[in-house]
């Protein structure tokens, strides 16, 4: 069974990998002729300005391909618990995703440029993060533990620690809710979101395979190869950009993957750039409210580079490579677990 995963994985990763790149082909002009373009803030930087009217919505072009691929290898030859496990996680992304569709085409759409109000879109992360949690404990028998990184140097398979029922609910809104919108924070140059869900999504297949999970493997390589298929169209300069519609999912499916695994915690570790982006607005918001004075030139914190002088590319690169150094910590957190 071992060998066969890999090799679903690798048909999850290059079926979808493929249909993203042919569905990006005849999308992209679609949503161009319709004028499903992006609006770029007044208060953002100068050099955005010329991706007005760069088309949005795109993560409908790697969520397609992800769908398919997973609901078709799901059920070929995985254990019925690696099918629910898989299944939950698939659910929880196109969940999210469908929340960020609601409020681009809202945006872009329906000319409201709001989208969603913030109580509505919280509230629809939370049913689903909720209903994730429940789903994890009273059917997939995930327990409500957690479990401490790198606590297998100090004792031998490390410690757990148990939240209750009602703690855990709470802690799983908490980490799927954050992530899915620290993804969204985190896409706000061409390639950034993209190729950092990529490369925290390789260390959660790891995990999962280590935790026997391979329904969560298959999937996440299934997100794996959309994100790659999608940075040829959104890598610098971008013919498209994912909008909520991607960024929402894409995070949303490694919370899923992280709570399901009981790797919580790993996921601030190997979502790191992901959690520095959120805390630089955190702590941008806090510092002017307190003393009417930014920490940061502009947040979130890719912003502030690049408001800094380094270029688009070079920003985006260089949060890729601290998020693989990211990753591989995560992965040295699990010795002795």
């Amino acid at each position: 069974m071992m060998n066969d995963i890999y090799i679903y994985l690798n048909i999850a990763f290059g079926l979808v990998f493929l249909i993203t790149v042919i569905v990006g082909l005849i999308l992209i002009p679609v949503l161009k002729k319709i004028k499903f373009g992006q609006n770029i803030r007044d208060d953002g930087p100068v050099s955005h300005f010329k991706k007005t009217g760069t088309p949005t919505m795109g993560g409908i072009i790697f969520l397609i391909g992800i769908a398919v691929v997973s609901f078709s290898l799901l059920g070929a030859g995985l254990s019925l618990s690696g099918i629910q496990d898989g299944l939950v996680v698939l659910v929880v992304l196109l969940g999210f995703g469908l929340i960020g569709f609601l409020d681009d085409f809202i945006k872009i759409g329906l000319k409201r440029s709001l989208g969603l109000k913030v109580r509505e879109k919280l509230l629809g992360q939370i049913i689903v993060a909720l209903g994730l949690g429940i789903t994890a404990v009273m059917i997939l028998g995930r327990g409500t533990d957690i479990v401490i990184p790198f606590s297998g140097f100090l004792i031998e398979n490390g410690w757990r620690y148990d939240l209750g029922l009602v703690g855990f609910l709470i802690f799983t809104i908490l980490v799927v809710v954050g992530a899915s919108n620290a993804v969204n924070l985190t896409d706000g140059l061409d390639g950034l979101a993209a190729g950092n869900v990529l490369i925290a999504a390789v260390p959660f297949i790891i995990i999962a395979l280590i935790t026997a999970k391979e329904g969560i493997a298959l999937v996440l390589a299934a997100v794996v190869g959309g994100c790659l298929g999608f940075l040829i169209f959104n890598r610098y300069p971008a013919k498209v950009f994912m909008g909520d519609t991607g960024s929402l999912a894409l995070g949303g499916a490694l919370g899923a993957a992280a709570v399901l695994t009981r790797s919580e915690i790993f996921l601030l570790i190997i979502g790191g750039i992901f959690v520095l982006e959120t805390l630089s607005v955190i702590i941008q918001v806090i510092s002017f409210k307190i003393t009417g004075k930014r920490i940061f030139r502009m947040s979130p914190l890719h912003h502030h580079f690049e408001l800094s002088g380094w270029s688009e590319n070079r920003v985006v690169i260089t949060f890729w490579l601290v998020g693989i150094l990211f990753g591989v910590l995560g992965l040295l957190g699990l010795y002795g677990l």
